[in-house]
Order: C-alpha cells, then structure tokens, then sequence
C-alpha cells in the first residue's frame, strides 16, 4: 500500500516509491517527444534533426518531472 504525499507517493514502510515516479515521468516525456516530433515534422524540419531535437526535449522533461515528483529540497 502506498500513501500519497505532496510530491508523489510512499511506501507503508515510508521509503519513497521511485517505480511510480519513474513511471510517471516516462509518461510524461513520451508525450512531450511524440509532441514535438510531430510538431517539427509539420513545419518541414527533416527528420533526423526533429528525431534528435525530440528526444533532448523528452530527455529534459523526464528528469525535471522525476525532479518535481521527488523533490528539490532536502526534507527538514
């Protein structure tokens, strides 16, 4: 059983859950490249070049969602 915090979830034994957070920031990077592959394909920009450029942009959002749902700051 996890329980929700304001930065993701917790396992019962309050270890955070770092399989729902990496999962949940896949998603959210898969999105974000399949959205700018296709947005750089509809303005003409060739294909290997939207390739590399969408998957820095997935890259990049992966890890600041993984960043966000963990945290920035150290817990007090």
């Amino acid at each position: 059983m996890t329980f929700m915090t304001m930065r993701g979830s917790n396992n019962a034994d309050g270890s955070y859950d770092w399989r729902g957070a990496i999962i949940d920031s896949g998603i959210m990077a898969a999105v974000t490249f399949f959205s700018a592959l296709g947005g750089l394909s509809a303005v003409g920009i060739p294909t290997w070049e939207a390739c590399v450029a969408a998957a820095i942009a997935g890259a990049t959002q992966f890890f600041i969602a993984l960043a966000i749902k963990r945290g920035l700051r150290a817990p007090k």
